[in-house]
């Protein structure tokens, strides 16, 4: 069964149609990239799938159910995460805003303060939010202000906030949209660790670097071009420094040229 799947999905900003008959499955333990030129509507998806825009026509099932009932199996890290660099937070404590707290845990809870009244954290928020922390190779910051963290470890954090809420399936929307060169690769190689576990859906204008971790990949531009590529690495440069756009991986994929791919003079591509 797939662990997402998407049937004819459209979706519309009044009259402005963003996605049109969307047809999607992703499976346990993909790595799934989601490219396409600005205003294609990958965002869009990604927030229909998060049940943040309701959508009038088609479905979207998760683990076969309604994304209602399996939002806690989402984890989110959003473009713009919108934080206020001045603000004097801790870096355990924005990883824990992320924590979804199940019965048990409530139950037996020995933080009379949270338990009773939600004020502060209790042991087993902080207990995973310093477990997030450690898979992302940011622990040892859990106490420093998030204002003090470079853009790359702030956005590590991000990722240790989604895995709070110990979710089957990471989404992510540019994550390397705002930091430096030597941080992409790092959160690259951080989400194919975690991809050995999670099931991996970025959005991402990073071809070069992208392709070289993906399993699947989905070109959209209103509609949808997919490809499996986990058996045809080769596609990949070797050099992760080489340049190629969508068109030029389209045609390496072997798709001719039709509604809904890249074209030579859409401004997405600068090869």
């Amino acid at each position: 069964m797939s662990i997402i799947e998407i049937k004819n999905l459209s979706f519309s900003y009044d009259t402005q149609v963003v996605l049109e008959n969307i047809n999607l499955k992703v499976e346990e333990n993909d790595f799934l990239a989601i490219i396409g030129p600005n205003g294609g509507g990958k965002s869009t998806l990604l927030k229909t799938i998060l049940g943040t825009h309701s959508i009038k026509q088609g479905e979207i099932k998760i683990m076969g159910e309604n994304p209602s009932k399996n939002l806690s199996k989402l984890g989110y890290v959003p473009q713009n995460t919108n934080i206020n660099t001045n603000f004097p937070i801790k870096v355990i404590e924005v990883v824990m805003m992320g924590h979804i707290p199940n019965e048990n845990e409530k139950n037996k809870s020995k933080n009379f303060l949270h338990k009773y009244f939600k004020i502060g954290y209790n042991e087993f928020e902080k207990s995973c939010a310093l477990s997030a922390l450690k898979k992302v190779g940011m622990e040892e910051f859990a106490n420093y202000k998030i204002g003090k963290l470079s853009g790359g470890q702030r956005q590590r954090v991000m990722i240790a906030r989604a895995l709070c809420s110990h979710p089957s399936i990471l989404l992510l929307d540019e994550p390397t949209a705002s930091i430096d060169v030597s941080w992409q690769k790092q959160i690259y190689d951080l989400l194919k660790e975690l991809n050995k576990t999670i099931t991996v859906i970025v959005v991402s204008h990073d071809i070069s670097v992208i392709l070289s971790y993906a399993t699947k990949v989905a070109h959209i531009n209103k509609i949808i071009t997919y490809h499996d590529i986990s058996n045809e690495k080769n596609i990949i440069p070797s050099n992760q420094d080489d340049h190629f756009c969508e068109v030029e991986m389209l045609q390496m994929f072997g798709e001719s040229t039709q509604k809904g791919t890249c074209s030579s003079d859409e401004e997405v591509c600068s090869c």
